[in-house]
């Protein structure tokens, strides 16, 4: 595929065909199309909290833990952000900076 394929479209068909990839389990192209929607809308957190997921479901743990700190500097009461983010650093080996991030996201969730 080539480039114009991930950059055609409105918003709205870039966004859907991001989420059809990741649900399809190709986590690399849905974060290709992402990256170009969050660049154009940074303060959209639903398009990068879906490319922290493509880039966490990718092993692409540096540039997840990255999004979701935006994320969470943007909306620090965004749940699923802080969640995501403990298990980032958790599955990197990071285990005393994720405690925090998984007690408060497991707090914010009524646990």
């Amino acid at each position: 595929m080539n480039d114009t394929y991930y950059e055609f479209g409105t918003a709205a068909e870039r966004w859907d065909r991001a989420q059809f990839f990741f649900d399809s389990k190709e986590y690399l192209t849905s974060a290709r199309i992402l990256r170009g929607l969050v660049e154009e809308e940074p303060e959209q957190l639903a398009a990068r909290l879906l490319l922290a997921r493509s880039y966490y479901h990718s092993a692409r743990l540096g540039r997840a833990e990255t999004e979701l700190r935006a994320v969470l500097e943007r909306n620090p009461a965004e749940y699923y952000a802080r969640l995501m983010l403990g298990r980032t650093l958790e599955r990197q080996g990071r285990a005393a900076e994720a405690a925090p991030h998984l007690r408060m996201a497991a707090a914010m969730g009524g646990e």
